[in-house]
């Protein structure tokens, strides 16, 4: 008995440990251990997921929600989406009581709001869409907006009045391009001729879609003018809405033409910019300089700009209020201070055009300057939520636009370094005042260079997906050019619009563009730097969504848990860098064709038509050669019948212009891509205008004696901006081949993409 106590003793204290073998390894999972981790677990949870933690989570789901509606292939139901949403907050109030179950229903809810907000808000805006080009229309109807670019000008007009299209619908509005200065004003009835055609597709498979974008803007039909406009008394009252646009454009026209006015070139551009958001006047080498530098953020009017107009408000309200006797003491003059900021801040986001990372800027500068007024201090990831739950509120689409993205993302992820990592630099010690200036300058300096690589790293991903680019230079440039741009350009601006009703503001403006020539001058001189131009070839969304949910994880989470995006975002880089090239790619009317040649770059023959198609095709290849090199086309060979080029591999692809080349091109060829119809009896495979037409452009990729075929607009898609066809071919078709009054007429050479 003893003996056996001992034993149930021993037992007893030195249990015999579980293990769990691998490969001959093992690991004890003892009570402790299992303990231990449960512990962890907890902390984890409680930490990054408890009450007060899950407010940021809900506009990522909410996007998502909105995400997934775009990637649909057919327009969903609303009545079906609202039905989810409704279900999801049903069984959220059931599950209020479950702590687990009750914040997933809420997630649940918020992924399904969004889904159901996109949805309805599509349905709510349906107009018809043209569906081919049509000449000579005669239009007339209310200017709405007004656009001044470099080489031709462009207007919104909401239609009044159209010529017959014979079955096809009258659009209600549309967007034309016109000869530079002959814009009218926005508000003013005119009539016009106008050559329309349906809003254009992407110009390749994973590119953006335009058409998509213009009918969420309402827009029906792109085009230019083909001869006068006129100016014509208006048939109807103009509605207030067209009244305030009216008044916002003069405005912002008066501000520009004074500022120009005084100080000519890319440095009076670029402050209009600033001051109205109006930068198309600024000139193509300058803007692709302050991309290259990546100043381009200085360009978007957003959070730098909105905080430093609401702050110098605020503290020079205050200390004109803290001057009067007795005031300051009785009165909340910290509370009026921050009403007139907000006054401030509302009027420099009507007066900059109110574009989304301006939307942003305002919702987040406002909830900072409510706060002040109600004693309440502004959390800031909580802040960055709302002001992201504001702009999808208002402009859901605006989840699928680049400056949406790059916007949030910068400003998430420099309020996650800020909150991490940027308070060491906040911090102060006994030291003497020489040293403590000391001190601050390089904290200053140190705090700028942090925020400028976190700021570029987050918004890499996106540039790269939408631009092709990247900046390597660009903490060097932000580091030489912000504090001018801080401490002189935008105090000078400012103070300048102020004084701009008493006629004072001449010599402030030329004081702005002092400030703003040293700016260009470091764009461009980085621009000229080794490597500057970091370019970047295209990738798929897939990529690009696995790196946003790596950067949500390191961004949201407090935990060690949020080192788990680090490897997201590696393995998106990996995705982005195996992501195949296309052998041939075609434009969605055929009036271009690309082949990649043996030495594997991309020889172009670009028939007819806008170039833009041949430029984002040698972006998303990383190819430096403008599109009106004329040694583009050096791989292909061509006689009045058509032209033929060859792969590596010897294939020849075969472009076909007249009706006689097919005799040769359909027994030679391995791939015949013409803008007429081919023969029934082609051998080869064949790309025309008509399948063209249904399926928008087309990337080609030989694989064996197949073609795989991929199209921007897939066999089964049938979106309001891209009505399905028969002609349509699924997303991915493995085809057979064979293994071988005043002129407002703009210039062709004028006319730029409609984006």
């Amino acid at each position: 008995m003893v003996g056996l106590g001992r034993v149930r003793g021993r037992v007893g204290t030195w249990p015999r440990p579980l293990t769990v073998g691998w490969r001959g390894l093992h690991w004890p999972l003892t009570a402790d251990f299992l303990k231990s981790a449960r512990d962890a677990i907890q902390a984890i949870v409680a930490t990054d997921f408890g009450p007060g933690r899950l407010m940021p989570w809900v506009p990522v789901v909410f996007g998502t929600g909105i995400a997934v509606y775009f990637s649909a292939d057919r327009e969903p139901s609303w009545m079906a989406a609202a039905a989810i949403f409704l279900a999801c907050v049903v069984l959220t109030g059931f599950a209020r009581r479950r702590p687990v179950a009750f914040p997933l229903c809420i997630m649940a809810s918020a992924a399904a709001a969004g889904f159901a907000l996109v949805t309805a808000r599509a349905a709510w805006i349906a107009h018809p869409v043209l569906d081919r080009p049509a000449f000579g229309v005669a239009v007339s109807g209310f200017v709405e907006a007004r656009e001044e670019r470099e080489r031709t000008d462009r207007v919104t007009i909401r239609v009044h009045s159209f010529s017959d299209l014979r079955d096809a619908a009258s659009p209600e509005r549309v967007r034309l391009s016109v000869k530079r200065g002959a814009a009218p004003a926005v508000g003013e009835f005119v009539s016009l001729k106008a050559r329309l055609s349906p809003p254009p597709g992407p110009s390749r498979p994973g590119g953006y879609d335009f058409a998509r974008d213009l009918y969420f803007q309402r827009i029906d039909a792109v085009g230019f003018v083909a001869g006068e406009i006129k100016v014509e008394a208006p048939p109807a009252a103009l509605g207030w809405q067209l009244h305030y646009a009216a008044f916002v454009d003069a405005l912002r026209d008066s501000i520009d033409r004074r500022i120009r006015a005084v100080v000519p070139g890319d440095a009076g551009a670029i402050a209009s910019a600033l001051i109205t958001g109006k930068r198309d006047a600024i000139s193509a080498s300058v803007n692709d300089a302050m991309y290259v530098s990546s100043l381009a953020h200085v360009l978007s009017i957003s959070g730098y700009h909105m905080a430093l107009v609401a702050g110098v408000v605020f503290f020079v309200v205050r200390a004109i209020l803290a001057f009067i006797p007795g005031l300051s003491s009785r009165r909340p003059i910290k509370k009026w201070s921050a009403a007139a900021a907000l006054v401030a801040a509302a009027g420099y986001l009507a007066l900059s055009g109110a574009e989304v990372a301006t939307q942003r800027a305002f919702v987040m500068t406002a909830i900072v300057l409510l706060g002040v007024m109600i004693d309440r201090a502004a959390l800031t990831l909580r802040t960055l939520a709302v002001a992201a739950l504001a702009v999808l509120l208002i402009s859901p689409q605006a989840v699928v636009h680049p400056s949406f993205q790059m916007s949030f993302a910068a400003t998430l992820a420099l309020i996650a370094a800020y909150e991490r990592g940027l308070p060491w630099a906040m911090r102060t010690g006994d030291t003497s005042v020489g040293a403590r200036i000391a001190l601050w300058g390089g904290r200053q300096m140190a705090t700028l260079i942090f925020a400028s690589l976190v700021a570029g790293l987050a918004t890499t991903p996106y540039a790269a997906f939408h631009f092709h680019r990247a900046a390597p230079y660009g903490v060097l440039a932000n580091l030489l050019a912000m504090p001018i741009i801080s401490a002189w350009v935008m105090p000078a601006g400012l103070v300048a619009l102020m004084a701009a009703p008493l006629g004072l503001d001449g010599p402030l403006w030329r004081l702005m563009a002092l400030g703003i020539e040293w700016m260009i001058s470091v764009a461009l001189w980085v621009g000229t730097l080794p490597g500057a131009v970091g370019r970047i070839p295209a990738f798929g969304m897939g990529a690009l969504l696995v790196a946003t949910a790596g950067l949500v994880l390191v961004c949201l989470l407090h935990t060690r848990l949020r080192w788990a995006g680090v490897p997201l975002i590696i393995l998106a880089g990996a995705m982005a860098m195996m992501t195949p090239r296309p052998d041939v790619l075609v434009s969605g009317s055929a009036d271009a064709v690309a082949v990649r040649g043996p030495d594997g770059a991309l020889s172009v023959l670009r028939i007819e038509g806008n170039p833009f198609a041949v430029r984002e095709w040698l972006a998303a290849e990383s190819d430096a050669r403008p599109a009106y090199d004329p040694h583009l086309k050096d791989g292909f060979v061509c006689d009045p019948a058509g032209c033929v080029a060859k792969l590596a591999n010897g294939t020849a692809i075969a472009i076909a212009r007249t009706a006689e080349a097919f005799s040769d091109d359909c027994t030679r060829a391995s791939l015949v891509v013409t803008t007429r119809q081919a023969p029934p009896g082609c051998a080869a495979t064949v790309i025309d205008r008509r399948m063209l037409r249904a399926s928008g452009a087309i990337n080609l990729r030989q694989e064996g004696d197949f073609w795989l075929l991929e199209a921007t607009r897939p066999a089964g898609t049938d979106r309001p901006w891209g009505r399905a066809t028969t002609d349509s071919i699924d997303p991915t078709t493995a085809v057979r081949g064979r293994p071988s009054a005043r002129d407002a007429t703009p210039r062709p050479d004028d006319l730029d993409a409609d984006d």
